[in-house]
């Protein structure tokens, strides 16, 4: 039997990257889908199974698993071809792209970074190119995905328990896409919890169709919507917890004032309660401290003890394994922007709204890829 097909590891670094490219909002919809196509299968998701998600062929993921696999990335990214021929020949842009990313330091140059001067009389110096202007240069790095860009922070997961917990995380993922079958004591029914907030009442940004100004406008269009300036929030904030049933591809939430370990045993209760006892539930959750049992208060895990559930942890910094992340970007996109709600209780009746009217429609071939690349 052949092997088969799955992405790279990918790791903490990579997962976070790909979980911030399907929650942004702008950027092409071409790498929305090719970046959802790739985290899926990074927790595990059987090609098949991912073809049936994103209203696609089996053929089209493995072959975007296998180039994401070999070039990284930079596979995810359409490269749309016309225009004039190349100036540079490919080997060129490469050595010019590979020379840019480097530090000054590593070529015995006594600076620490690259300007477009100096790095283009480096090029020529060292043969790279006969000639380049420091225009053209620009223009070549950014075509090749090289901007000037400050440098940031990061972290990774330091869990010294990480490839047990994402080993676990992963095999739940497996019994609830039906790939392994579930033992004597395993789990029958497996969700995804977090919490999405917190819920201000302030305008949200957000876009809409809208007449377009300019030279030829129609002098009697409405004024375009502007968004309401707040300066005062007196009225709070609230928070979401949503959990969302892999096996039945539905998404559960409710609105709470706090975000502590009261009302997370609350929410937990409810999803208890959706399942006969009998019936045993895993939860895939992150590290937040209302999440966990301590020395003073052991009630969670008293609770899953007696309730017949697992609480299975992602690892620390880690929170990209959980597959309800993809579903609090398309929630913000249709619930959220654009709105301005003059209380709590008229904005959770829109997420309600919203959350009632994609589990209506989630096998909707035509609204589901939507919901799913946002």
């Amino acid at each position: 039997m052949a092997e088969r097909v799955r992405v790279r590891e990918v790791d903490d670094d990579e997962g976070q990257r790909l979980l911030r490219i399907i929650r942004r909002g702008t950027g092409s919809v071409v790498t929305w889908r090719r970046a959802q196509m790739v985290l899926l299968s990074a927790q595990r998701m059987d090609v098949v199974k991912i073809a049936e998600v994103t209203f696609t062929s089996a053929d089209w993921v493995r072959d975007l698993i296998h180039n994401f696999n070999a070039d990284g990335f930079a596979s995810l990214y359409p490269k749309y071809k016309g225009g004039r021929p190349k100036t540079f020949t490919l080997p060129e842009r490469r050595e010019m792209k590979k020379t840019a990313k480097s530090k000054p330091a590593e070529h015995g140059l006594p600076f620490s970074t690259w300007s477009l001067a100096k790095l283009a009389d480096f090029l020529v110096a060292e043969g790279v190119v006969d000639d380049i202007s420091h225009e053209g240069l620009r223009v070549l790095l950014r075509e090749e995905g090289v901007s000037f860009q400050g440098i940031k922070t990061w972290k990774t997961s330091r869990d010294p328990d990480y490839a047990t917990k994402k080993a676990r995380v992963e095999h739940l993922y497996a019994i609830a896409d039906g790939e392994v079958i579930s033992e004597q004591g395993e789990h029958d029914v497996v969700f995804c919890l977090d919490e999405f907030g917190p819920l201000n009442l302030q305008p949200h940004s957000g876009r809409q169709w809208a007449e377009r100004g300019g030279q030829h406008k129609d002098p009697g269009r409405e004024p375009r919507p502007r968004r309401r300036a707040t300066y005062t929030r007196p009225h709070g904030v609230r928070h979401l917890f949503a959990a969302y049933n892999l096996g039945k591809d539905k998404l559960y939430g409710h609105i709470k004032p706090k975000k502590n370990r009261t009302r997370f045993l609350e929410f937990c209760r409810y999803l208890r309660s959706l399942h006969p006892p009998e019936i045993r539930i895993a939860i895939v959750l992150d590290n937040f401290s209302p999440h966990l049992t301590t020395k003073k208060d052991t009630r969670v895990g008293d609770w899953a003890t007696a309730n017949n559930v697992e609480f299975a942890y992602t690892p620390t910094n880690s929170s990209w394994l959980n597959r309800i992340e993809a579903q609090f970007t398309a929630l913000r996109y249709f619930a959220l922007d654009g709105t301005d709600h003059a209380s709590h209780k008229e904005q959770g009746s829109m997420i309600r709204r919203y959350i009632l009217w994609r589990n209506r429609h989630n096998t909707h071939e035509r609204l589901r890829p939507v919901d799913d690349v946002l």
